[in-house]
């Protein structure tokens, strides 16, 4: 049960919402013909450039086949599909040859050192006793040489020492940078050579994107350009410019062009299409891609009149970039064009004009 004062408020409130709706309705009708809701923007003068679009591919900035240093039996081998970080193991190689010949090396270290020792103390000795009488100053010489060519043996025995340990480290393959397994050459038990390959590792997470350019482009693309990277009609993306090869084919006359992804939107080996200019910008009247209405007889984009109604004006389109497009016609910077709304607009239609919820 409601009190008799809430009773009077809801009434009220009731009332009000009523003679709101009749009011909204009246302002959204012109002669029984109801408002259509619409967004717009004001055509304006931009630098664009024309575009050649050729094809790339994403590819792995790290992506290598990682081989073996060293011949042996395969112990282990990662797996395709293994995530690993750098210095994580991808394989093992059977190691007991190289063991055994580190321990060799260490025991011929362990012998001359053992020898150089002995003929530094006879050195010391025998310094004493020439300074007394001429055949210890012979003798001298002779421990002084045998010291010298241990002095140099030992260096020989730790070189093939540190050889030895190296070539045992790499029984042990590992991750040059993170990655993932993608292919495998060789598995566990297999003999591997040096030099054979083993697996393929790529990073997915930092990719670039390879496209052959025609020679007028060269002109106008440089290191830093951002270019618009595109994959079947979908799925735009900004690709900087991080290299531009400037030797071009000798059969074809293109140059390598090779960009850098800011964000890995596609995986490796996906091919793609890249907008190359092919000259230099131009001012010309640009309007967004999402005010062209495309029908049988030609391109038209509307423009509300200063009485509030559409016009529909036929026009072609001309160079564009990501997100805006030439349009050639009599349209003029300023002109209010509708870019939501205008599939169902018809000519002379008065709209009403929505904000924008992104510029809110």
């Amino acid at each position: 049960m409601h009190s008799p004062n809430q009773t009077i408020f809801m009434k009220i409130a009731f009332l009000t919402t009523l003679l709101f709706l009749g009011s909204v309705s009246v302002a959204q009708a012109d002669n029984g013909v109801p408002l259509a809701p619409v967004r717009v923007v004001d055509a304006e003068m931009q630098q664009l450039a024309p575009v050649s679009w050729v094809a790339g591919t994403v590819v792995g900035r790290h992506d290598s086949r990682i081989s073996a240093e060293v011949e042996g039996q395969l112990e282990s081998v990662a797996d395709i599909g293994d995530k690993l970080s750098e210095g994580d193991v991808i394989a093992r190689i059977d190691d007991l040859t190289l063991r055994l010949q580190v321990a060799e090396s260490e025991a011929a270290v362990a012998r001359i050192t053992a020898r150089l020792r002995f003929n530094e103390r006879e050195v010391k000795r025998l310094a004493q006793l020439a300074k007394e009488n001429n055949a210890a100053k012979n003798r001298l010489d002779e421990v002084q040489s045998n010291r010298d060519w241990d002095q140099a043996e030992l260096k020989a025995a730790e070189a093939r020492l540190a050889q030895a340990k190296d070539l045992l480290d790499k029984t042990v393959i590992r991750a040059p940078f993170p990655g993932v397994v993608t292919e495998r050459f060789q598995r566990a038990g297999e003999h591997v050579g040096e030099g054979d390959p083993v697996v393929r590792l790529v990073n997915p997470d930092i990719l670039e994107v390879v496209a052959s350019v025609p020679a007028a482009a060269i002109r106008h693309v440089r290191e830093g350009t951002e270019l618009l990277i595109q994959e079947n009609g979908d799925n735009l993306a900004v690709g900087i410019v991080r290299a531009l090869v400037p030797v071009g084919d000798d059969r074809s006359h293109l140059y390598e062009l090779r960009l850098d992804l800011s964000e890995p939107v596609w995986a490796a080996g996906q091919d793609v299409r890249v907008a190359v200019p092919i000259a230099a910008p131009r001012a010309v009247v640009a309007v967004p891609r999402d005010a062209l209405v495309i029908r049988r007889d030609g391109i038209v984009v509307y423009r509300i009149l200063d009485d509030g109604t559409a016009e529909p004006v036929k026009i072609s389109t001309g160079i564009a970039d990501s997100t805006l497009i030439e349009v050639v016609g009599p349209i003029q910077p300023g002109d209010q064009i509708v870019i939501r709304g205008n599939e169902r607009l018809r000519p002379g239609q008065k709209v009403l004009i929505q904000p924008d919820p992104a510029a809110q």
